[in-house]
């Protein structure tokens, strides 16, 4: 069986798994992954990047060579082939858990139970819960719901249709790293630089389909199109500002804004604030921010088993050209 086979199948399977199963409770791969990086880290940190970029290699380049080796040692057998790509799909994406920590953050705010909200929030994010109002929850949870429908799903499916094993288990050790160590405490300043900048240009491709697909899959096409290009590039982040922008045209709502995190207050610029309306518990937001990841998940996986086809077939027609 073709490559571009094993992937659409596998990749299938486990988008299907992750659908039916979700996140296993215990011994989830990517918490395996995240100890061993936390073992690394203990025995090579200094406030310096070298030994954060070395940091980087050793345990984004481990994973990636451990896709290598799982997927050699199974590539006579077409079976275990797409057994295998299944099984790393399903370890990496995370729409399911991530549709029913919004879904529950959202019941509890139509209950009018805020604390409740407060309480399951960082499952979620890493705003500062009790900063945050109920349409305030509602806004981070919408936010969070755009910027992980690229970095646990889409991301992971574009780098698996280019590397297939080794691509999905690298990108997701590359995200896991970032949540880790990529963020400006003064202890990984310097040594999250490499992690961080790295996570920057292996979401760059996912954040951009993701806010194609959340332009097309979503109700306000044309919204969506005109927040991402008049808003996008005034975002701190160069992915997460196409894939919010798009999603708050696309649902016909305003993001960003004053965020909190770990007592460090950020004034963002507002998302779709010309055309959209705030962000409000009462009315669905959350809910239909789930319907557009889960819409775009999909498509995606379309796009990037269609694309490997499409790619595999210029490069033979090139060949006998």
């Amino acid at each position: 069986m073709r490559a571009e086979r094993v992937f659409a199948y596998g990749a299938a399977a486990g988008l299907l798994g992750d659908l039916l199963l979700g996140d296993p409770r215990r011994g989830h791969p990517v918490a395996a992954f995240g100890r061993a990086a936390g073992a690394v880290e203990r025995v090579l940190w200094r406030d310096h990047r070298g030994r954060g970029a070395l940091h980087t290699a050793v345990c984004a380049g481990g994973a990636a060579a451990l896709g290598t080796a799982a997927a050699r040692a199974v590539r006579r057998s077409p079976a275990a082939s797409v057994a295998l790509t299944g099984a790393a799909t399903w370890a990496v994406v995370g729409g399911t858990s991530l549709a029913r920590e919004a879904l529950a953050i959202g019941r509890a705010l139509d209950a009018g139970d805020v604390e409740a909200a407060r309480a399951r929030l960082p499952h979620l994010c890493g705003r500062d819960p009790q900063a945050l109002d109920a349409d305030g929850i509602a806004r981070a949870v919408v936010e969070s719901v755009a910027e992980n429908t690229s970095d646990a799903v889409v991301g992971a499916l574009v780098w698996g249709a280019v590397g297939g094993v080794p691509g999905l288990l690298g990108f997701r050790a590359v995200n896991t790293l970032d949540a880790m160590v990529g963020h400006k405490s003064a202890r990984y300043r310097r040594y999250g630089w490499a992690s961080a900048r790295l996570d920057d240009l292996a979401g760059w491709p996912g954040a951009r389909l993701t806010a194609v697909l959340a332009t097309v899959a979503g109700g306000d096409p044309r919204g969506a199109v005109r927040a991402w290009r008049a808003d996008a590039v005034r975002h701190p982040s160069p992915n997460a500002g196409p894939v919010e922008a798009s999603f708050a045209g696309a649902l016909g709502v305003r993001l960003g804004g004053t965020l909190s995190y770990g007592g460090r207050v950020e004034h963002r610029p507002v998302l779709n604030g010309a055309a959209g309306r705030a962000v409000r518990a009462a009315s669905g937001d959350i809910d239909r921010a789930v319907r557009l990841s889960r819409r775009v998940g999909w498509l995606a996986l379309g796009v990037c088993a269609g694309a490997r086809l499409l790619a595999r077939g210029a490069l033979r027609k090139g060949r006998t050209s």
